[in-house]
């Protein structure tokens, strides 16, 4: 999501192709775009914000395989880089861009999380892209094992205050940090369990499902395999956030773009059973960086209700009172203007415009009867954009 002068622009990647949304100044009315990348997967669809007009896609096909393709003018028109993102030929290992990363104000280069698991940079803005070796071969990468999608790097968060310090997440292996550029990097997952593996403390091997900052920069929130967590010290110690919480299993988290205290999550039942808990979708939220938790579900189903809420599936937008959405695995999406507070109500807004199938991998269009790509519609706007410590209930 990018804001302009005259309005807001909303980027969504689809199972068919990629889609550019458009708001008029006070976000009411939206147009959308024809398809761009048809035919292609978009795991990823993003925007640099230092100039907003400059955009990159994650495109994956079983036959042309996996690009990143840019944009300099809005979208308008698409450059393929020049030989994709590739490992060495001895590596063994494919490639299949999962999660991008521009450029800010203190990162010159953008960055991109790969399947199976790396971490690729470019020093061209996107041009061609090379391996950030030091973390892709590091030494124990023997020890990372694949979740139930794979063997993914899905987050990238680099330090706002120092551009030698950045974060990664690693679907199964855990938070790694760096803070000198990339040539080192560290394990950082003390604090944070492991309830699948033996030793349920472990350095790494964590399933991290979703890795966001805080408002400040400084804190970091994580919704794990087992547990929501809250570090305030670079990760090197988390804290657990799940009490409260009707169960600490999830995938996704959003994070107000203002209040380094607030953010919001969806449980789920448990990793064998992924279903919303007693047939009700419920957000749950705190104000106070997680050691308690209030519902905030008015409006939204109650009873009977399967959706789901994945890993890229909630966004929180920069309005004085956040608005905060929620696109589900059954092609729902729920929206609430005034941040989920106590008496407000969810409301549906988009019904199966967009029909999620995978959030954390894939959107399939699903336009309804009569609707055109040019229409104007009335369409929310999402934005979502060490120690750990434990405030939503792991021991």
């Amino acid at each position: 999501m990018t804001k302009l002068r005259k309005g807001e622009v909303l980027l969504v990647g689809a199972a068919k192709g990629g889609f550019i949304f458009r708001s008029d100044a006070r976000r009411k009315n939206w147009s959308v775009s024809d398809p761009r990348f048809t035919g292609l997967m978009v795991h990823h669809f993003t925007f640099d914000p230092r100039d907003c007009e400059s955009r990159y896609a994650a495109t994956y096909s079983e036959w042309r395989g996996s690009d990143i393709p840019r944009s300099r003018d809005g979208g308008r028109t698409w450059k393929r880089t020049e030989d994709g993102s590739r490992y060495a030929k001895d590596s063994g290992l494919s490639v299949s861009v999962r999660h991008i990363h521009p450029a800010h104000a203190n990162w010159d280069t953008p960055f991109a999380g790969v399947d199976s698991t790396g971490l690729f940079r470019s020093d061209d803005r996107g041009l061609a892209w090379t391996e950030v070796e030091p973390l892709n071969r590091h030494e124990s990468r023997g020890r990372w094992s694949p979740g139930k999608g794979g063997l993914i790097l899905y987050c990238i968060v680099p330090d706002p205050h120092d551009k030698m310090k950045m974060h990664v997440a690693i679907s199964a292996a855990g938070v790694f940090y760096t803070e000198d550029g990339g040539r080192s990097w560290q394990p950082r997952n003390r604090g944070t369990r492991a309830d699948f593996l033996p030793d349920k403390h472990p350095d790494l091997g964590q399933c991290v499902h979703k890795l966001l900052p805080a408002a400040d920069g400084k804190r970091l929130y994580q919704q794990n395999h087992s547990g929501v967590y809250r570090s305030d010290s670079s990760a090197e110690r988390r804290t657990g956030n799940s009490e409260g919480l009707a169960f600490r299993y999830g995938f996704c988290v959003g994070t107000h773009p203002k209040d380094a205290a607030n953010v919001w999550v969806v449980p789920i039942t448990s990793s064998e059973f992924h279903v919303v808990p007693d047939g009700k979708l419920t957000v749950f939220r705190p104000r106070d960086a997680g050691r308690s938790w209030q519902r905030a579900a008015k409006g939204l189903p109650d009873r009977n209700a399967q959706p789901l809420v994945l890993r890229e599936a909630m966004s929180v937008d920069s309005a004085d009172a956040s608005g905060v959405y929620c696109g589900t695995s059954s092609g729902q999406i729920f929206r609430t203007r005034d941040e989920g507070a106590s008496g407000s109500c969810w409301r549906i807004f988009c019904r199966r415009f967009i029909r999620w199938k995978r959030l954390d991998r894939s959107i399939e269009s699903a336009r309804p009867p009569g609707f055109s790509a040019r229409d104007s519609m009335t369409f929310p706007h999402p934005i979502v954009k060490s120690s750990w410590a434990k405030t939503f209930g792991v021991s």
